[in-house]
C-alpha cells in the first residue's frame, strides 16, 4: 500500500494497540510488522521509525502488558479486605490467573520467550512487595523469605497455564478464584512450615530482590 499521513500523534501506541488485537485474533506469532502498518493505516516505513523489526514491537508490546498486569496486581492487593497481608496476597494470585486465563493469547506473549528482561513496573515487583509486608507482619519468617517468590509464581503461573490449555477445567470464574485462593493459602502454609536454610555468603541478598532465584516471567 502506499503511505499515508499519520494523523492521531501517537503512532507507537497505536502499533502496540494493533498488535496486541492481532494477538488476541491469531496468537503471538500469527502475524507481520506490515500487518500491523496496514490496519492502523500508514505504511511499513513509517512502523520502521518506531520499531526496528517485529521483534522490537513485540518485545515493546510485552512490557507494556507487564507494567499493565503489575498495576492490576497492586490494585488487587490493595482491595483486599481488611489490607490483610495474606489476603492482598490471595488477592495478587487470584488476579493473575483471572488475567491469564481471560486474556490467554496476550499472557502467552507477555510471558513467552519474546521478551527481554523487563524493567520496572514489573508483576514480580508487587509479589515481592506482598511477600515482605507479610513477614513485617509476622506471618512469614523472615528465615522462609528468601526465594519465596519462585513459589508462589511457579505454584499460581501453573494453575493458570493448566486452566489456559484446557489441561484443568474448573466450572465458571468463582471456582478459579476459589481454586487460585486455596493454592496460594497452601503455598504459604508450605512457606512457614519448611524449614530454610541460611543463605551463603555469596547468594544472600536483601528480602524483596527475588534471592534464592531470579523471575523473569
Amino acid at each position: 500500500m502506499s503511505e499515508r499521513p499519520y494523523h492521531h500523534g501517537d503512532l507507537a501506541g497505536a502499533l502496540l494497540d494493533a498488535a496486541e488485537s492481532l494477538v488476541r485474533e491469531r496468537g503471538a506469532d500469527g502475524w507481520s510488522l506490515r500487518e500491523v502498518s496496514s490496519r492502523v493505516g500508514v505504511g511499513p516505513s513509517a512502523a520502521y521509525h518506531h520499531f526496528a523489526s517485529r521483534d522490537a514491537l513485540v518485545r515493546t508490546l510485552s512490557g507494556r502488558v507487564l507494567a499493565r498486569l503489575a498495576e492490576h496486581l497492586r490494585q488487587a492487593a490493595a482491595r483486599a479486605r481488611h489490607a490483610d497481608p495474606r489476603q492482598r496476597l490471595v488477592a495478587v494470585g487470584r488476579g493473575y490467573v483471572r488475567w491469564a486465563v481471560a486474556d490467554p493469547a496476550v499472557a502467552s506473549l507477555a510471558f513467552g520467550p519474546h521478551h527481554d528482561e523487563p524493567g520496572t513496573p514489573h508483576p514480580r515487583d508487587v509479589l515481592s512487595a506482598e511477600l515482605d509486608r507479610l513477614v513485617t507482619a509476622g506471618g512469614l519468617s523472615a528465615a522462609a523469605r528468601p526465594g519465596a517468590e519462585v513459589a508462589v509464581w511457579a505454584a499460581v503461573h501453573g494453575l493458570a497455564t493448566l486452566l489456559r490449555d484446557g489441561h484443568i477445567r474448573l466450572n465458571g470464574p468463582n471456582a478459579v478464584d476459589r481454586e487460585a485462593a486455596r493454592l496460594v493459602r497452601a503455598v504459604l502454609t508450605g512457606l512457614a512450615a519448611t524449614p530454610h536454610p541460611r543463605p551463603s555468603r555469596t547468594d544472600h541478598r536483601p528480602s524483596g530482590s527475588g534471592s534464592g532465584a531470579g523471575i523473569t516471567g
